[in-house]
């Protein structure tokens, strides 16, 4: 039997592979009641400082705020980075996450022209994992990337006792 001269070549084609099932990114409601999920957004163009200046983030906040205040989710901690937001929220039984993090997207795309990358990365925190640790993650990512010397001199976020 002949080996194959690339490793690829052991492989089929894509046009002879199934169909990817798309899965959706909401969990039942009834299972995710009170849970706080950590939540990343990206630009489309990663690298480049769209959400960190002032007149964008005072929008993407107020929206941030405006859909706390609807209960249409609950932020705990919101935090922008200038290509990507990171966030601890939380759902009411009677909202869908996907449809209240998509609307945001919607509305601050089209108010601060922001391009956001088609869907978002969630995680939902379970009860081995501590929401002290991934908040202190959050909140030292502009830290981390050299932005500011100290987490609470950035100004680019907002926050919410927990659940």
């Amino acid at each position: 039997m002949n080996e194959p001269e690339n490793i690829f070549d052991a492989f089929r084609s894509a046009k002879d592979l199934p169909e990817r099932k798309q899965l959706g990114h909401t969990p039942p409601a009834e299972s995710s009641a009170g849970s706080i999920f950590f939540v990343t957004i990206n630009c489309q163009q990663r690298g480049r400082n769209q959400l960190c200046q002032p007149k964008i983030a005072n929008i993407l906040l107020e929206a941030v705020r405006f859909n706390h205040g609807t209960e249409k989710w609950y932020a705990n901690l919101f935090l922008l980075m200038p290509d990507h937001v990171h966030a601890l929220l939380g759902f009411p039984i009677d909202q869908n996450m996907e449809r209240v993090v998509s609307d945001w997207k919607r509305f601050t795309a089209r108010t601060a022209k922001v391009e956001w990358q088609r869907d978002f990365f969630d995680h939902r925190l379970r009860h081995d994992e501590s929401y002290a640790q991934k908040a202190e993650y959050i909140r030292q990512n502009p830290v981390r990337m050299g932005l500011i010397e100290r987490a609470e001199d950035w100004p680019y976020v907002t926050e919410n006792r927990p659940w």
